[in-house]
């Protein structure tokens, strides 16, 4: 599942003792396996195997630059929803041709930077959008591909924040919207709507939500007089970040692939969590133990700041000391896990079983490979930590803990202030 394991009591990455590599550079830091990143894709790669798919890589889940590069190295194209994630993604020796643009508000800047690279299509999510990419690619005399993000109105078991397949979301077009738009191609004579989306959410668990939506898709494609090519089916994949029981992709392909099958078109992924979460983790050290009149407290020097999934979603993380005690019967202490933010809702757990740890221990918050640093802030002026990358025997900085000096880049102080 993934390459963070104990050698004689002690977590390591790979072949890199953890203790070593936080010595080294400091806490708190998001660490990532490069093996495990590069064997979840080829998971996913290997069991779709047979429809020979464009795996998209979710940027939004883990933008670093040199994670995306090792899984463009792979094979792998990328997912983007941003211009600044465009920009990010041509830095990574990807071809064009494997970009994906999604995203319900992309500007008209971020329409011609990306037309201009000559990206594979954009995802796109109503009506006036096609018109502004119509408009900005007759102004470039250029044609482009269109996928049109369709709402299946498919509920999922997950994180409510995180359901984009329903008719109360704001994401992608109901299915009677999308048939009038392909009925009258003609009224966007610069687009070449060849592709259908459908994304329904985030942490799934099971394949049946996924084949209800593709079965309603491929209704959909049977009444349509536009000739589809590609069928984008999302991302979602739930991964383990304690009880969960999610499905293997050779149980998801297994599931789904009947009805892909069927639909006679080449496929695209954008798996983000399933790839990156489980290949990453963020070390934080303790700062102080606080006991109260009901509980007990584990401060940290790592906040909801540096990740925030536990205080926006209420998500689960397992949380294990860098260092393992030695004793069979170790004491332990049931206590929330708080960093050093100035708002209640800044914890990474409540109510944890730890071992009895002390001031100064590391601690692993597992499962941090996705939608960690991409999520995170300056809140309370506070600088954004490394990144640390493990590649064969050799850990490697991939992005520098920022200093107090960049808190205040772009910043000015009007004259009258002086």
């Amino acid at each position: 599942m993934h390459d963070f394991r104990y050698k004689n009591n002690e977590l390591y990455c790979e072949s890199q003792d953890v203790r070593e590599i936080a010595r080294s550079v400091g806490t708190p830091f998001y660490l990532y396996s490069h093996n495990t990143l590069v064997d979840h894709f080829r998971k996913i790669e290997k069991a779709f195997k047979s429809v020979d798919p464009l795996i998209c890589f979710s940027m939004k889940a883990n933008s670093n630059t040199a994670v995306c590069r090792a899984l463009v190295r792979e094979g792998a194209g990328l997912d983007i929803v941003s211009g600044g994630e465009l920009y990010k993604a041509l830095r990574t020796d990807i071809n064009p041709k494997k970009i994906v643009y999604a995203g319900i508000g992309k500007t008209r800047r971020e329409i011609e930077e990306a037309i201009r690279a000559d990206i594979l299509f954009f995802n796109v999510e109503s009506l006036p959008e096609m018109a502004l990419i119509d408009d900005v690619a007759d102004m470039l005399g250029k044609t482009v591909n269109i996928s049109i993000r369709l709402n299946p109105d498919v509920a999922v078991k997950t994180h409510r924040y995180v359901v984009t397949g329903t008719s109360e979301s704001k994401f992608g077009i109901d299915f009677a919207a999308a048939r009038r738009i392909l009925e009258r191609t003609e009224a966007f004579p610069n687009l070449r709507i060849n592709g259908l989306h459908v994304h329904i959410g985030s942490q799934i668990t099971r394949s049946r939500p996924y084949i209800r939506a593709l079965k309603r898709v491929y209704s959909f494609m049977k009444k349509i007089p536009v000739k589809i090519e590609y069928l984008n089916i999302g991302g979602g994949l739930g991964i383990v970040y304690g009880k969960e029981r999610p499905q293997t992709a050779p149980r998801f392909a297994k599931a789904i692939l009947p009805i892909i099958k069927r639909m006679r078109v080449k496929v695209i992924l954008e798996p983000g969590r399933f790839i990156a979460g489980n290949s990453g983790i963020l070390v934080t050290k303790v700062l102080y133990l606080k006991e109260s009149l009901q509980k007990n407290f584990v401060i940290v020097d790592a906040g909801m700041n540096d990740l925030v999934r536990p205080s926006f979603y209420n998500s689960y993380h397992n949380i294990q000391p860098v260092v393992r005690c030695l004793q069979k019967r170790a004491p332990y202490i049931i206590a929330d896990i708080v960093g050093p933010i100035c708002e209640s809702g800044d914890f990474l757990a409540k109510g944890r079983r730890m071992p009895l740890i002390g001031q100064g221990d590391l601690l692993a918050v597992m499962g941090a490979g996705a939608y960690g640093y991409t999520m995170s802030s300056n809140y309370n002026s506070r600088p954004r930590v490394a990144e640390v990358m493990v590649i064969k025997n050799r850990f490697h900085v991939i992005r520098e803990r920022e200093s107090y000096r960049d808190l205040i880049k772009g910043e000015a102080v009007p004259r009258e202030l002086r």
